[in-house]
Protein backbone atom coordinates (compact mmCIF):
# COMPACT_ATOMS: atom_id res chain seq x y z
CA UNK A 1 0.00 0.00 0.00
CA UNK A 2 3.06 2.22 0.77
CA UNK A 3 4.48 1.92 -2.50
CA UNK A 4 1.38 2.44 -4.15
CA UNK A 5 -0.02 5.17 -2.55
CA UNK A 6 3.94 6.81 -3.07
CA UNK A 7 3.72 6.07 -6.78
CA UNK A 8 0.35 7.55 -7.47
CA UNK A 9 1.72 10.61 -5.64
CA UNK A 10 4.88 10.70 -7.71
CA UNK A 11 3.23 10.10 -10.92
CA UNK A 12 0.99 13.27 -10.22
CA UNK A 13 3.56 15.39 -9.22
CA UNK A 14 5.75 14.30 -12.16
CA UNK A 15 3.05 15.21 -14.23
CA UNK A 16 2.19 18.34 -12.87
CA UNK A 17 5.93 19.22 -12.97
CA UNK A 18 5.88 18.48 -17.32
CA UNK A 19 2.89 20.13 -18.11
CA UNK A 20 3.34 23.62 -16.08
CA UNK A 21 6.69 26.32 -15.88
CA UNK A 22 4.80 27.70 -13.16
CA UNK A 23 4.93 24.37 -11.58
CA UNK A 24 8.70 24.21 -12.62
CA UNK A 25 9.44 27.82 -11.21
CA UNK A 26 7.53 26.62 -7.74
CA UNK A 27 10.61 23.61 -7.38
CA UNK A 28 8.00 21.08 -8.16
CA UNK A 29 10.61 18.65 -9.07
CA UNK A 30 11.92 18.52 -5.84
CA UNK A 31 9.20 17.07 -4.66
CA UNK A 32 8.55 14.80 -7.75
CA UNK A 33 12.76 13.19 -6.52
CA UNK A 34 11.22 12.94 -2.94
CA UNK A 35 8.74 11.10 -4.03
CA UNK A 36 10.00 8.57 -6.68
CA UNK A 37 12.92 7.94 -3.76
CA UNK A 38 10.22 6.85 -1.33
CA UNK A 39 8.93 4.90 -4.32
CA UNK A 40 12.03 3.52 -4.83
CA UNK A 41 12.88 2.85 -1.34
CA UNK A 42 9.62 1.11 -1.44
CA UNK A 43 10.14 -0.81 -4.43
CA UNK A 44 13.34 -2.81 -2.92
CA UNK A 45 11.45 -3.15 0.55
CA UNK A 46 8.75 -4.96 -0.86
CA UNK A 47 10.91 -7.01 -3.26
CA UNK A 48 12.83 -7.88 0.16
CA UNK A 49 9.50 -8.77 1.79
CA UNK A 50 8.53 -10.98 -1.21
CA UNK A 51 11.50 -12.82 -1.34
CA UNK A 52 11.05 -13.28 2.47
CA UNK A 53 7.64 -14.62 2.33
CA UNK A 54 6.71 -15.66 -0.87
CA UNK A 55 3.29 -15.93 -1.89
CA UNK A 56 2.11 -14.85 1.41
CA UNK A 57 3.11 -11.25 0.50
CA UNK A 58 0.16 -10.80 -1.81
CA UNK A 59 -2.65 -12.23 1.01
CA UNK A 60 -1.81 -8.98 4.28
CA UNK A 61 -4.49 -8.95 6.66
CA UNK A 62 -6.46 -6.19 7.61
CA UNK A 63 -4.08 -4.15 10.46
CA UNK A 64 -1.18 -4.49 7.86
CA UNK A 65 -2.95 -2.83 4.72
CA UNK A 66 -4.05 -0.05 7.44
CA UNK A 67 -0.91 0.33 8.81
CA UNK A 68 0.75 0.71 5.31
CA UNK A 69 -1.67 2.88 3.95
CA UNK A 70 -1.44 5.38 6.94
CA UNK A 71 2.23 5.14 6.57
CA UNK A 72 1.96 5.96 3.18
CA UNK A 73 0.31 9.10 3.47
CA UNK A 74 2.28 9.94 6.59
CA UNK A 75 5.28 10.02 3.92
CA UNK A 76 3.22 11.60 0.87
CA UNK A 77 2.44 14.60 3.60
CA UNK A 78 5.93 14.69 4.80
CA UNK A 79 7.25 15.55 1.50
CA UNK A 80 4.71 18.20 0.73
CA UNK A 81 5.25 19.52 4.68
CA UNK A 82 9.43 19.49 3.31
CA UNK A 83 8.67 20.95 0.13
CA UNK A 84 6.66 23.34 1.64
CA UNK A 85 10.04 24.65 3.54
CA UNK A 86 11.60 24.53 0.87
CA UNK A 87 9.58 26.36 -1.45
CA UNK A 88 9.05 29.54 1.76
CA UNK A 89 13.03 29.41 2.10
CA UNK A 90 13.97 29.68 -1.92
CA UNK A 91 10.68 32.42 -2.04
CA UNK A 92 10.68 32.06 -5.87
CA UNK A 93 8.10 34.95 -6.23
CA UNK A 94 9.70 36.72 -3.67
CA UNK A 95 6.13 36.62 -2.18
CA UNK A 96 7.83 36.12 1.41
CA UNK A 97 10.29 38.75 1.15
CA UNK A 98 7.92 41.48 0.06
CA UNK A 99 5.34 40.85 2.78
CA UNK A 100 8.58 41.18 5.42
CA UNK A 101 9.72 43.84 4.01
CA UNK A 102 6.33 45.78 3.99
CA UNK A 103 5.34 44.64 7.68
CA UNK A 104 9.43 46.67 8.78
Amino acid sequence: MTLLITLLAAVISTAVWYMSAEARKMKVGTLCCMYWGAALMWLVDAANEYMELGAEYFSPDAASMINDGFLGVSVTVLGLVIWTVIVLIKDPKGTVRNTLMHKG
